[in-house]
């Protein structure tokens, strides 16, 4: 198998040059189509990949040679390693990353790309059969903001020069098994799969700087987490997170407090 060569911190490299928007969404489509057979998803009702489909088209996305994927660097494996830059591919917690972020970054330049379901249909399956008995849309929509939650667990990691994120909106496809506990087995049923639909839209964060990118437009000069949240039309419930990191990496500041709620403005640069 095949080593990662390394490149020194100090000569940090663009993971590369930015695609448009429209270009991305080809390659995404190209990946896609390669990844998913169709033929066994219509036999079985699932892919029966032993690899999350999710994942494999994403790293196909991000590169289409297969010889650049799952490569041993120090004593973990990166999803994408290739000339001397790495790529992993997080599709959930982002707890996991800790030790490998500590290990790559002293060496080398790190992407990581997080999808985010943009609109998300359920597909609810037979467990005991495979069938695929009903597809209902979910009613939440996600955006860039939902990766907050994740972001603020690598919180120690976001300043670093050589650490850059990929946020993705996805529709995607979830399949799950109708196992759950409630009476119609839908509560405490298991996720089997995602099956991406359609890239939506993309944000590169390569550092500090790039996540006033977030801020919105009309937030009065003075604004708590309520404004904010109200403004680009996301729950107030947990949108705190999103304000914490800001303030963290100085996009914002906190100037006092109303009641309970902290208070905010933009900082200047």
């Amino acid at each position: 198998m095949p080593m990662c060569e390394a490149n020194c911190p100090s000569d940090r490299v663009k993971i590369q040059m930015e695609p448009t928007l429209l270009e991305a969404q080809e390659r995404f489509d190209t990946a896609r189509s390669k990844v998913i057979t169709l033929a066994p998803r219509e036999r079985h009702g699932i892919g029966m990949q032993s690899e999350k489909t999710l994942h494999a088209v994403l790293k196909a996305f991000k590169d289409p040679d297969e010889d650049h994927h799952e490569i041993p660097v120090g004593n973990y494996i990166a999803d994408i390693c290739h000339d001397g830059k790495i790529i992993e591919i997080q599709t959930a917690h982002m707890d996991a990353m800790r030790a490998k972020l500590a290990c790559f970054l002293q060496n080398y330049p790190v992407r990581i790309v997080y999808p985010i379901p943009a609109g998300k249909w359920i597909i609810w399956v037979d467990p005991q059969t495979g069938d695929l008995l009903q597809r209902n849309r979910s009613p939440v929509r996600g955006s860039f903001y939902h990766a907050f939650r994740e972001l603020y667990r690598i919180r120690p990691f976001l300043r670093e020069r050589n650490l850059s994120l990929e946020l993705l909106l996805i529709d995607i496809d979830e399949y799950r098994l109708l196992d759950g506990w409630s009476r119609d087995r839908k509560r405490g049923s298991h996720r089997y799969d995602r099956i991406p639909l359609r890239l939506q839209d993309r944000l590169v964060l390569s550092c500090p700087e790039d996540y006033r990118q977030l801020i919105p437009e009309g937030l009065p000069e003075i604004f708590t987490s309520a404004d904010f949240a109200a403004a680009v039309r996301f729950r107030k419930t947990g949108f705190s997170t999103v304000l914490l990191l800001l303030t963290e990496l100085g996009a914002v500041e906190r100037t006092g407090k109303k009641g309970n709620a902290w208070l905010y403005r933009v900082r200047e640069q």
